[in-house]
């Protein structure tokens, strides 16, 4: 039944990136109060399906793939309702929803939502490093959507072809600021979860925490060369697209190989 919610949701967030495509086609891109509607209606209807899972299985959803595909969907709309609102990056939303969509799909589709058959006594460190380190996902998921606003722009004033969705996307240096702090608060978040796993008080799989430490490295050069100027904004963009299709893939990786009893 906790699973209509969820349908509930991924058609809120599918109405909101059609709504997008015949704003585009029609020529009215704009910032539209309907698109931020349908985000934050499809993000309660998240937060049900989850506050639903969490009673049932009495700990934080994050016991399979399907729910940790759920968690991370929720934290990119999350993440996008406090960003979208502080840098007036609306658009954002509508960059954001095809890629909830799909996540979303995708976990319905598949048969993983298999149910946790022996239970275990609930780990608050082992739940404070499972979100921790999802939530860090999303912020890197939504850095990427960030990057790849920032060289569809950028690509537009290289090459003197300015498209009408030039003047309704949020301006290149909002973008590259937005793209920074994304990258800063998942790398937090992510050493935060990292941090976590080492107090569980049980053996760790050291290939988890290999991926883990794989994507922290990662981000951390992004990050930190950003910081030193090593890096170009443009760089720093292209840099947040590679990441997100890095993470994606080994988001499967890294949640097979820590399922089990926890």
């Amino acid at each position: 039944m906790d699973r209509l919610w969820l349908v509930l949701s991924t058609f809120c967030y599918l109405l909101s990136f059609g709504y997008t495509l015949f704003a585009i086609r029609s020529g009215r891109f704009l910032p539209s109060r309907f698109n931020f509607i349908c985000v934050t209606t499809g993000f309660v209807f998240q937060t049900v399906f989850l506050h639903l899972r969490g009673q049932a299985i009495g700990r934080c959803p994050l016991t399979n793939l399907f729910e940790v595909f759920i968690f991370v969907s929720w934290s990119m709309a999350l993440i996008y309702m406090i960003v979208g609102t502080a840098y007036r990056l609306s658009l954002m939303g509508a960059f954001t929803s095809p890629v909830v969509v799909f996540i979303q799909t995708t976990a319905l589709l598949l048969p993983v939502d298999q149910p946790q058959v022996t239970p275990s006594p609930t780990n608050a460190w082992l739940e404070l490093h499972a979100s921790f380190s999802i939530v860090a996902y999303g912020a890197f998921l939504l850095a990427g959507v960030a990057g790849a606003m920032y060289l569809m722009m950028d690509r537009q004033l290289k090459q003197r072809k300015i498209g009408s969705s030039f003047y309704r996307l949020p301006p290149v240096n909002q973008l590259a600021i937005a793209n920074k702090r994304l990258v800063l608060l998942g790398f937090i978040l992510l050493t935060l979860g990292v941090t976590a796993g080492f107090f569980v008080g049980r053996p760790l799989n050291m290939i988890h925490v290999g991926w883990s430490l794989l994507v922290w490295v990662i981000y951390g050069v992004v990050l930190f060369g950003r910081k030193w100027h090593a890096i170009a904004p443009r760089w720093m963009a292209t840099a947040s697209v590679v990441a997100f299709s890095i993470v994606l893939v080994t988001l499967w990786g890294v949640t097979i190989i820590s399922e089990g009893p926890r």
